[in-house]
């Protein structure tokens, strides 16, 4: 059977793929793997505002409480607040129902250990196989052993809001900002941190219905922030997704600041307070090549990793470096928060410009990107090794290589979360790297498809 956790959990279309049974199992047995050496042991639960969360977050309580353990429900409420709130709460484990950007019909279970952190592979793998091997050696509790539901919400918030505000020295008086909340966990969190700081804030899409988190909206579809902020006067805009993990921005003339500028701007000023570990981001193979160039020029350095959040973190854990982070608004600050959190990335920003007087265009301009393209190749699950496996298509890559050779690059990668293969390409000349990354997705989607 092929692995059940991508690169951020489970996830798949909520009730056909992620359906209540498998939440069910996810719940008893990612419950047993985490608290297996703890007596009456505690998860705490949130999830975002999608349609389908109730009936996920309904199945997967029920296989939580039948393994013995306590769950603590704290609703709608960003995927970062539910990794610092198991710390602060001392929960043996969290989970967060979330599909993060992915339209309305997906969902998807991530668990956090008991000290905020994503699960390892190992970790994953132990819960996968207790699934396959249908719980075969568990002792199943009955009577007074079974566990019990506790509802706490509204203080959830509150703390996970004092934290974030915390995490910078002074207040926002005096900007105008624009929060793009996607309609998903942040409509409550974000909105309230930033008029608690005093600054004058205008929300949008923070009115979710269950269907329309992330449509047309938040960080993924940042197009009517832009038009807002570069047309009313504001100082800047920020951008979430619907879990919240994700932050990007929008400078004063209506320009995307995507992670790669975010990291750049958070990067530069922890250097010169001299509060990051060895002059070191840690990013991913799809940063930028203009990351590289800008850090270099300020005597900074890059580590780089594969994609995903999850790999930027262990690359962080395992040289003790303090800020990384992909160019999707994935922000890691371990000084803060042991996963991506777009409120604290949010307030870090916003904070850089107001004690430093600086517009964010200006702030900003120490980066020049790249021309860069993403283009995706819709692929079926099964196919998405294809680009490594076709003679045509590896035929293909190479000779797009030796174009490229000296200045620019070509990436291609499965998705870790979606049937599709993305394709990637920076060089010198936009209209010459849209035709080849276009052509190339067409013909690995030509090929898997056939």
């Amino acid at each position: 059977m092929q692995r059940m956790f991508g690169t951020d959990g489970v996830r798949g279309i909520a009730n056909r793929e992620l359906t209540p049974e498998l939440a069910y199992k996810l719940g008893k047995a990612g419950a047993y793997v985490l608290t297996e050496a703890v007596r009456k042991p505690k998860i705490l639960v949130g999830m975002d505002t999608r349609i389908s969360g109730d009936m996920l977050e309904s199945a997967l309580v029920s296989g939580i409480l039948s393994i013995g353990a306590k769950a603590i429900c704290i609703g709608v409420i960003p995927t970062p607040a539910v990794a610092y709130l198991t710390r602060k709460y001392k929960a043996d484990a969290g989970v967060v129902i979330s599909a993060s950007h992915n339209p309305v019909e997906y969902n998807g279970i991530k668990f956090f250990n008991g000290s905020g952190y994503k699960l390892s592979d190992e970790l994953e793998d132990k819960i996968q196989y207790i699934i396959e091997n249908d719980f075969k050696g568990i002792s199943i509790p009955f009577g007074e052993q079974i566990g019990r539901k506790i509802v706490k919400s509204e203080g959830a918030l509150k703390d996970y809001i004092d934290f974030a505000k915390s995490t910078i020295d002074g207040d926002l008086k005096g900007l105008k900002i624009v929060l793009d909340c996607a309609n998903g966990a942040s409509h409550i969190t974000s909105a309230r941190a930033f008029k608690e700081l005093g600054a004058e804030v205008k929300v949008i899409n923070n009115k979710p219905d269950g269907i329309n988190i992330n449509n047309k909206c938040g960080s993924t579809h940042p197009e009517q922030l832009m038009n807002i902020v570069a047309n009313s006067g504001f100082d800047l805009g920020l951008a979430f997704d619907g879990d919240a993990d994700r932050c990007i921005a929008v400078d004063e003339k209506g320009n995307l600041i995507n992670g790669d500028l975010i990291m750049a701007v958070i990067g530069k000023d922890l250097k010169d307070k001299g509060r990051l570990y060895k002059n070191t981001v840690v990013v991913t193979v799809m940063s930028n090549m203009g990351l590289d160039i800008a850090l270099k020029k300020e005597e900074m350095h890059t580590v780089k990793t594969k994609v995903g959040d999850r790999y930027v973190l262990e690359k962080m854990k395992e040289g003790g470096y303090k800020l990384g982070g992909e160019q999707s608004g994935h922000i890691i600050m371990l000084d803060y928060n042991t996963t991506g959190d777009g409120l604290v990335t949010a307030l870090q920003i916003s904070y850089i410009v107001k004690k430093s007087g600086k517009k964010l265009s200006d702030l900003a301009s120490m980066m020049k990107n790249l021309p860069q393209v993403l283009v995706n190749a819709k692929v079926p699950n099964e196919k998405k090794n294809i680009y490594r496996e076709d003679e045509e298509i590896m035929e293909k890559i190479g000779e797009v290589e030796k174009r490229l050779d000296g200045c620019g690059r070509v990436l291609i990668r499965p998705s870790g979360t979606e049937p599709l293969v993305r394709v990637m390409l920076e060089g010198e000349r936009q209209s010459e790297i849209d035709k080849i990354a276009h052509n190339l997705a067409g013909l690995i989607q030509r090929k898997a498809n056939s």
